[in-house]
């Protein structure tokens, strides 16, 4: 039986969890030295690499000593909480990072919070110690407060902690006494992190993630809790609702480096991808063939926010995606239901329309990216809070907010926030930026963040988590201004553009192909504008075309999908194709928004 750890690497976003991977890996010689691994090897999907954020969990293996480190990399963001509380399952300790600078942010609470209430044994690492302005004597405390805040146990209390920098490539046990390599950091895993426990009985394993092949379809990956796994082997799959479904093992393979080697027999203890086995979800129990037993099957949080999913109805229909059939869409909804956890999927009314549940705005602009990259076409339209009824009362999901901006600018925050019901907690100095926490509605986020980095000329670092539902707040003021609606179908010319300028802002270049009621800008009043941008200029022999050159256009706001999501209101739909975002009115004729209005109310 060879020594086993199975550890988890938790901390708040952009703290540094994947940079730490990468390096262990690159310390423990998972590579030749002529092969170029480049950089985080981890975040593996474009997206991933491009946001600089870890979407989906993966699993390594390192060897070091005779010992095999099995490490977890999970995400930071709290949308994509759902797939950090289903790893924590696999693990025996945790590796809790915290920037030096910034400390323990609500990430950091929300992700330490679910590993003490499993019992899971932390080792802290304070990173990021190079880093000007650092205060890792102050972080120490701060997390030692926030574990006694979160009820740990005094065994949980007593943690180690190592200090360091992920990106140098060192860690120590004290921080001004700077190392070569991450030996520290190993033998701390070795020798505070247990072995994995392994009760006598029959073989139990949950499936915590999956992995799809093309040659074998899904593979469940999970934890042995105790028995064994032999290749070929029958087993029973024990569903969620207590269901069993009798099958056989093909293959087992276990993680070795970045890959996986197939082996004829796996341990409790063990993370393993089986093969074979049909039909699982995520929290089904493998289990004995005889007489099964069942674990406890895991709880997931609930989603917070809703978005309505449909077909692209509008006049470019069908000219730059593959998939854009309702069928399409709804196929690719039922696949990313089967290892996204935190996401529902509730038909509609309407037979090419879906309500899409998630945790937040990032969860499901993601889910958005990925299928427009895969070449599908839809239409999303405003995102929705959750809203619950509780002993005859509305009440609403409210969120912690965590704003770091510049001391001067911040009133301006505050003055943002408290607009839309949010209630200022906290406010302290943090050298010399000012950090304040707030209590807002989830309603009241939507949007905040353009506002916020206007406001603070993107200086400021906005961070939230859920914290519960309280009574419904009221209303929120919405967006402000109307917006600059097109009258005609064609391509937009500078002549018409540049007369227009003085009724908004536009969010359309000249020569761009347009449809009669697309959203082409920002009207400087609160009413929304028909305006026709396809005209040209009537040649006549006193007027020359090539007079046009002299126009002055201010050049047009290119929205993200996120700051899309954010600015629709509830009478638009953001149309999505593999080459374009474009912001249109649900009813596209003037005469038809007339007759609907009243619904929009």
């Amino acid at each position: 039986m060879q020594n086993i750890r199975n550890i988890a690497i938790i901390a708040h976003v952009d703290h540094g969890k994947t940079t730490l991977v990468d390096k262990i890996l690159h310390f423990t010689n998972q590579f030749r030295d002529n092969e170029n691994s480049g950089e985080l090897i981890l975040d593996n999907n474009d997206l991933e690499r491009e946001r600089g954020i870890t979407i989906v969990s993966k699993n390594v293996s390192v060897k070091y000593k005779d010992t095999k480190i099995n490490i977890i990399d999970t995400p930071g963001h709290a949308d994509f909480g759902g797939e950090v509380e289903r790893v924590l399952k696999m693990a025996d300790g945790v590796v809790l990072l915290v920037d030096a600078f910034e400390g323990p942010m609500p990430q950091t609470r929300f992700v330490t919070g679910k590993a003490l209430a499993l019992g899971i044994k932390p080792i802290v690492v304070v990173n990021k110690v190079d880093k000007e302005n650092c205060r890792p004597e102050e972080v120490y405390e701060n997390v030692f407060d926030l574990f006694f805040s979160l009820g740990a146990t005094e065994e949980q209390l007593d943690f180690p902690v190592l200090y360091g920098s992920s990106k140098q490539g060192w860690m120590s046990t004290d921080w001004t006494k700077p190392t070569t390599d991450f030996t520290e950091l190993l033998e701390a895993i070795i020798k505070h992190i247990p072995e994995p426990k392994v009760s006598e009985g029959t073989l139990q394993m949950q499936v915590t993630s999956l992995d799809y092949s093309t040659f074998v379809g899904r593979i469940a990956i999970g934890r042995v809790v105790r028995g064994t796994i032999k290749e070929n082997q029958p087993v029973s799959l024990v569903k969620r609702d207590g269901k069993i479904v009798k099958s056989r093992v093909k293959e087992l393979q276990l993680f070795e480096g970045l890959g996986r080697v197939k082996v004829s027999e796996v341990h409790a203890g063990d993370i393993v991808a089986v093969v074979g086995i049909d039909g699982f979800e995520i929290g089904d129990t493998i289990a004995d063939f005889e007489n099964p037993e069942q674990l406890e099957v895991m709880h997931i949080d609930e989603p917070t926010m809703n978005m309505l999913f449909t077909i692209n109805n509008s006049p470019f229909f069908g000219k730059e995606g593959k998939f854009v059939t309702s069928r399409h869409i709804y196929d690719r909804l039922q696949k990313e239901l089967e290892k996204n956890l935190a996401l529902r999927v509730v038909p509609t009314d309407s037979p090419d329309a879906w309500l899409v549940y998630g945790r937040g705005i990032l969860h499901l602009s993601v889910l958005i990216e990925t299928m427009r990259r895969e070449g599908y076409e839809l239409q999303v339209g405003q995102p929705q809070v959750i809203v619950k009824e509780i002993n005859g009362q509305k009440h609403e999901p409210i969120e912690e907010l965590v704003v770091d901006v510049p001391a001067e600018v911040s009133g301006k925050v505050i003055e943002l926030v408290t607009q839309r019901k949010g209630e200022l907690l906290i406010m302290e100095t943090k050298g010399e930026m000012q950090h304040l926490e707030f209590s807002i509605p989830s309603r009241g986020i939507i949007g905040l963040r353009n506002n916020v980095l206007t406001a603070t000329a993107g200086e400021a670092v906005m961070a939230h988590r859920l914290k519960g539902y309280e009574p419904w707040k009221g209303t929120i003021p919405g967006r402000m201004a109307g917006v600059l609606i097109s009258l005609d179908t064609g391509s937009t010319t500078a002549y018409s553009i540049d007369k227009l300028q003085d009724r908004g802002r536009f969010f359309v270049d000249p020569g761009v192909e347009i449809y009669e009621g697309q959203v082409l800008g920002e009207h400087i009043r609160d009413n929304d504008l028909t305006i026709n941008v396809t005209k040209g200029k009537q040649l006549t022999n006193m007027r020359a075309s090539g007079s046009d050159d002299n126009t002055r256009i201010a050049p047009a706001i290119k929205f993200s999908l996120e700051e899309c999501m954010e600015y629709i209101q509830a009478d638009e739909y953001i149309e999505v194709t593999p080459q374009s975002i474009r912001l249109r009115k649900i009813y596209l004729t003037e005469n038809e928004r007339k007759v609907n209005a009243k619904r929009f109310v």
